[in-house]
């Protein structure tokens, strides 16, 4: 049975960091295109960023490049996403999703995703 649980979210102060982790069980995740995912209160889940079953090429909305850093512990069959420099605005749930077709991280639609974790709350205020 295919798992993704997050987990690392929390409240942190306009210019703090978290890592958030996505823990997959049920199957190997470096075989698939894994997702980052937000939906902030009162807006739709968008996509944040994402990281490539072919090659580890890593994909970000224009809102984070340069703050958060997705990566890959094949051994841990974990992904992270380091998120730096964090503002009011990012504060939403952090969701990560799989599937098993290739080349979801081109678009991160989520409507291109099947499986979701159950997510996790991230606030940043002062």
């Amino acid at each position: 049975q295919v798992q993704l649980v997050e987990s690392g979210g929390g409240s942190v102060q306009p210019g703090g960091s978290l890592r958030l982790s996505c823990t997959a069980s049920g199957f190997t995740l470096d075989n698939y295109d894994i997702g980052w995912f937000r939906r902030a209160p009162g807006r739709e889940r968008g996509g944040v960023s994402c990281i490539n079953s072919v090659d580890g090429s890593t994909y970000y909305a224009d809102s984070v490049k340069g703050r958060f850093t997705i990566s890959r512990d094949n051994a841990k069959n974990t992904v992270y996403l380091q998120i730096n420099s964090l503002k009011p605005e990012d504060t939403a749930v952090y969701y990560c999703a799989t599937d098993p077709k290739q080349g979801t991280c081109f678009t991160m639609h989520p409507q291109d995703y099947e499986f979701w974790g159950q997510g996790t709350q991230v606030t940043v205020s002062s």
